[in-house]
C-alpha cells in the first residue's frame, strides 16, 4: 500500500490512536485523510466527517460522502471492562456492535472503492487471550480477528490488502486508568503504517502480543495458569 497520494479514512479519529493515525498519514503524504467520529474532528489538514460505526445509516452516508477512499483504517473501539457471565449484557452488545459489526459494516460499505487499496483493522492482544474483567472486550476483538482473516480472503480477488494491527496496552484514553507499562501510540502507528507499506497482513506491535499469539499453540494452562490452581 502506497500511503503517499492515497485517500484514507480513519474511524475513531477524535482522540487516542485515531488522532495519531490521521497525523501520521498526513505526514507521509496522503492526499486526503477523512477524520471521522460521532462529532466534528478538528485536525489541521484532515477532512472532518461525522460517522457512527454502530449506525448503518451513518455508514452509508459516509461512504457516499467519501467515495474516493482507498485506505480504510478501522480504529474506533470501546471497552466496558465487563465479564460475560455476570456483566451487563447491554454493555457486551455495545462492544460487539462497535468492535466487530462496526468494522464489518465499514468494509462492506467501502469495499467497492478498495480495489488495489487496503484495510487496516486495529485489533488487540486480547484477540488471543483474555482476563477476568475484560472478557466482553476480548470476545469482540477475537471476533474482529476472525473477521480480518475472512475478509482478507473475500477481497483477495480485487487485490485489497487486509491487515490486522495487534497490540497490547497502549497509552490512550482507554487505558488511562491503568498503572501498567504501555506502548507509545505514535510508535504503534509508525509500525502499522510501515507494515501496510510493506504489504504485511499481520502487524504485531509489541512483545506481549507476540507472546499471546505464540501461546495459542500451547495448552490453555500456559496462558491461564489459574486453571492449575496457581
Amino acid at each position: 500500500m502506497q500511503i503517499a497520494g492515497s485517500t484514507a479514512l480513519v474511524t475513531g479519529a477524535a482522540r487516542g490512536l485515531g488522532t495519531h493515525f490521521v497525523r501520521a498519514l498526513l505526514d507521509r503524504g496522503a492526499a486526503k485523510v477523512y477524520a471521522t467520529a460521532r462529532g466534528p474532528v478538528d485536525l489541521d489538514g484532515a477532512v472532518s466527517l461525522q460517522l457512527d460505526v454502530t449506525d448503518p445509516g451513518s455508514i452509508t452516508a459516509a461512504a457516499a460522502a467519501a467515495p474516493d477512499v482507498n485506505l480504510l483504517i478501522n480504529n474506533a473501539g470501546i471497552a466496558s471492562f465487563t465479564d460475560l457471565v455476570t456483566g451487563d449484557l447491554a454493555a457486551i452488545r455495545r462492544e460487539m456492535e462497535t468492535n466487530f459489526f462496526g468494522p464489518l459494516q465499514m468494509i462492506r460499505a467501502f469495499a467497492p472503492g478498495l480495489k488495489d487499496g487496503a484495510v487496516l483493522n486495529v485489533l488487540s492482544a486480547l484477540s488471543w487471550a483474555t482476563y477476568q474483567g475484560s472478557a466482553g472486550y476480548a470476545a469482540s476483538k477475537s471476533a474482529a480477528w476472525s473477521l480480518t482473516n475472512s475478509v482478507r480472503l473475500e477481497l483477495l480477488a480485487q487485490r485489497t490488502l487486509v491487515s490486522g494491527l495487534v497490540m497490547a496496552s497502549t497509552d490512550t484514553d482507554m487505558m488511562a486508568g491503568f498503572d501498567i507499562p504501555k506502548n507509545d501510540p505514535a510508535e504503534v502507528v509508525r509500525l502499522a503504517l510501515d507494515g501496510l507499506e510493506a504489504g504485511e497482513i499481520e502487524i504485531i506491535a509489541d512483545a506481549d502480543s507476540a507472546t499471546a499469539k505464540a501461546a495459542l499453540s500451547a495448552h490453555p494452562t500456559v496462558l491461564y495458569p489459574a486453571l492449575l490452581g496457581e
